[in-house]
């Protein structure tokens, strides 16, 4: 895969359809690690050996920075913080996305009841709680994280990167440009193959899809000659890779709308009519939240309305 100068890449294994996560090696002055995977049995020793063909161990960087609180790249945050490494992320996921590891009840039993209150039927409802649970099992947050903002350059490893905040996929994502020569550490915010996942849950803002459009724009503003991505290859056509992306959600809203009649549904049952076909639990959970922050983009527009049925919340044109 190709790099820039002074950066390093390194996909690590991930038990996810990505396969690997990219995190991004910077060296310099010194060593900044962008990005860490989660613990798992694959995970952590490829790490471990992608640092080592560097002459690098986990204590030997000066900095662990992250784009955001997934755990397929803020999973191991905290088992490198143990080794002396100081640990930073943007202060509004800080706030927002960092509390979902360090309140783990409270962030579950919400999730679940907003799952539940949006049709998601009782079998599915267990499912998705072990899941989760599995999940947490292998995230290991920092204990003591400190905190940039949007818009600041950071001197890491020698090279100075500017702060892009870009909230969508999720509230507190950044990327971080490298102004001198144009490359982007792009964290989730922009794929090759696929469309990041942009979701309501139970502590996101309301309409993250608002935000995640709102987010392209400002990236296309940016002067990018090569976008360094979380998962896949390298992107050369950034601005074009963006309008793709953009049109991408359109032609999603458009279709979710031909889904509805006078008959108010579920997101639950729209997710099912919107990714249609065999989806494990994690997939049908990312689905749905897919389809609920649709759902509220097209309500925020004033092009559909929401109304209670019972327990659960329905939308109708």
């Amino acid at each position: 895969m190709s790099s820039a100068p002074g950066i390093a890449v390194i996909p690590v294994p991930i038990p996810y359809p990505f396969k690997y996560v990219n995190c991004y090696l910077l060296l310099g002055d010194g060593a900044v690690l962008v990005d860490c995977a989660l613990d798992t049995p694959e995970a952590r020793p490829a790490l471990e050996a992608a640092l080592a063909q560097h002459g690098l161990k986990f204590a030997d960087l000066d900095r662990l920075v992250l784009t955001h609180h997934h755990p397929d790249h803020y999973g191991l945050a905290g088992l490198i913080e143990a080794e002396g490494v100081p640990v930073y992320l943007l202060d509004v996921e800080l706030e927002r996305g960092h509390p979902f590891w360090t309140q783990p009840e409270e962030m579950a039993r919400a999730g679940l009841e907003l799952f539940r209150r949006h049709g998601v039927p009782e079998e599915a409802l267990s499912n998705l709680g072990r899941e989760m649970e599995k999940t947490r099992s292998r995230v290991h947050p920092p204990k003591n994280p400190r905190t940039f903002r949007d818009g600041e350059v950071l001197e890491l490893a020698g090279q100075r990167w500017r702060v892009v905040w870009t909230p969508g996929h999720a509230d507190g994502h950044a990327m971080l440009l490298r102004e001198s020569d144009g490359v982007l550490l792009a964290g989730d915010h922009v794929l090759e193959r696929i469309s990041p996942n942009i979701g309501v849950w139970a502590y996101s803002y309301p309409n993250p899809l608002g935000l995640y459009l709102e987010s392209l724009e400002k990236a296309k503003g940016l002067e990018v000659s090569l976008a360094l991505p979380g998962h896949y290859r390298p992107l050369r056509d950034f601005r074009g890779r963006i309008e793709e992306l953009a049109a991408h959600h359109q032609e999603r809203l458009d279709y979710l709308l031909g889904l509805m009649n006078g008959q108010p549904k579920t997101c639950w049952e729209l997710s099912l009519k919107l990714f249609p076909g065999e989806l494990n639990t994690a997939q049908r959970r990312f689905a749905w939240s897919e389809t609920l922050a649709h759902l509220e983009y097209l309500l925020h527009a004033g092009r559909i309305r929401k109304e209670t049925m019972g327990e659960t919340i329905g939308y109708r044109l």
